[in-house]
């Protein structure tokens, strides 16, 4: 998994649409994307490899890096305690 800002919708969206076609350019096949009507948050689903661009604001409230940091185990299970 890859994550990456941009710095507006503007930039996400030309970020997004660059990589697509380096990928397609390089040979990958039954690519995917979602969010590129909006471009708060897009991402590309590549097989092996799947990419978040998001806007910072974005990408500062859904904390995906969070979900694989080194308590976030410690929290799940905290939150499923009886």
């Amino acid at each position: 998994m890859v994550i990456a800002s941009g710095r507006s919708q503007r930039q996400t969206k030309a970020i997004a649409e660059h990589l697509l076609e380096r990928l397609k350019r390089a040979g990958y096949r039954n690519l995917a994307a979602e969010g590129l009507s909006q471009c708060d948050w897009v991402l590309i689903d590549a097989g092996d490899v799947v990419v978040h661009v998001f806007r910072p604001e974005v990408r500062e409230f859904y904390a995906l890096e969070k979900m694989w940091g080194p308590h976030w185990g410690e929290s799940a299970r905290a939150a499923n305690a009886p």
